[in-house]
């Protein structure tokens, strides 16, 4: 795994690519800047899964690249740069919108004022020198988006099945950035700085039942497949603490949910005319999850100076 953060630039404005160049300079960027929609997005189907953020500018052209990234799976964090305007009588390059803009992480149903996803950044030019700082803010919110938040590009036509596969690639690109930044010491900080934002605790009583009924499948999926020889469970497992630790989700409640699955299956196993011994193996499943869920928490106490 490549030690370095992976960025990828698509801008329009060669002096803007320049300072980013210039900011982003030294070992702990790896930069690709393209110089066309078709080179960029060739780049990302690609490299997608070495790619830990994107920088765009936005222009009347960045909604259909925007578009074909979603289509292809391309779920990364992002920072947008606005457009650009020239002042009429000097020429001289500037914003088309003034004043910076700070996107929200909240999903709220019918509410979308995002391109991407809703962890999206934006940032106005005048920024370009803290871009350091607000790509790590655009890694952190992507890492606590939740998979049930809105995604503003489905296809019109698309089916639940459709809206499964794209909500699979985001904690898919979610698990394998946090596993890079997980062993990078210098990103540990940027890992664990959760969004109260995104607690349990805080959620509307919607939210929270969606993320109940969320986990509740996860952890159904895993329960099936954890004494098979699938090798997926370990992504599971990781998915599922992702997302518990994100929400701040207690172990309590983990336990609940897993005894609330062992008591569903105790009663089909009844029905069935069979015995439910079985289902106290699924202990070590408890167990292991808990494991996982309690090292994410003891990780993300401050370490002492």
């Amino acid at each position: 795994m490549h030690p370095q953060l992976s960025i990828g630039i698509f801008v329009h404005s060669p002096a803007l690519a320049q300072s980013l160049s210039q900011v982003l300079s030294g070992d702990r960027y790896l930069l690709s800047i393209a110089n066309s929609a078709s080179e960029f997005l060739e780049f990302v189907e690609q490299k997608q899964q070495h790619i830990d953020c994107l920088v765009l500018q936005d222009d009347d052209a960045l909604p259909p690249v925007i578009n074909q990234l979603y289509e292809q799976g391309s779920l990364l964090p992002l920072v947008i740069f606005p457009k650009e305007s020239k002042n009429n009588d000097s020429g001289v390059v500037t914003n088309a919108q003034p004043n910076p803009i700070q996107t929200t992480v909240r999903c709220t149903p019918g509410e979308v004022h995002y391109l991407f996803h809703a962890a999206e950044v934006r940032l106005d030019i005048s920024q370009v020198s803290e871009l350091e700082h607000f790509l790590e803010q655009a890694i952190t919110q992507f890492l606590s988006l939740s998979p049930n938040c809105n995604l503003p590009i489905l296809p019109a036509n698309a089916d639940k099945k459709t809206e499964e596969i794209h909500r699979g690639s985001l904690m898919k690109q979610q698990s394998r950035l946090s596993e890079k930044l997980k062993e990078r010491l210098g990103y540990l900080g940027v890992y664990y700085k959760r969004n109260p934002q995104f607690f349990f605790r805080y959620l509307s009583q919607n939210e929270k039942s969606k993320l109940i009924e969320q986990l509740k499948s996860d952890y159904r999926e895993i329960v099936l497949i954890y004494f098979s020889q699938d090798t997926t469970i370990n992504q599971l497992i990781d998915n599922f603490v992702n997302e518990a630790f994100f929400a701040d989700i207690s172990v309590s409640k983990i336990v609940e949910i897993h005894m609330d699955l062992m008591d569903n299956f105790s009663k089909q196993l009844k029905l069935e005319g069979r015995k439910e011994d079985i289902l106290t193996d699924y202990r070590l499943t408890l167990i292991d999850v808990i494991a996982h869920l309690g090292e994410m928490y003891r990780r993300s106490i401050p370490r002492e100076l």
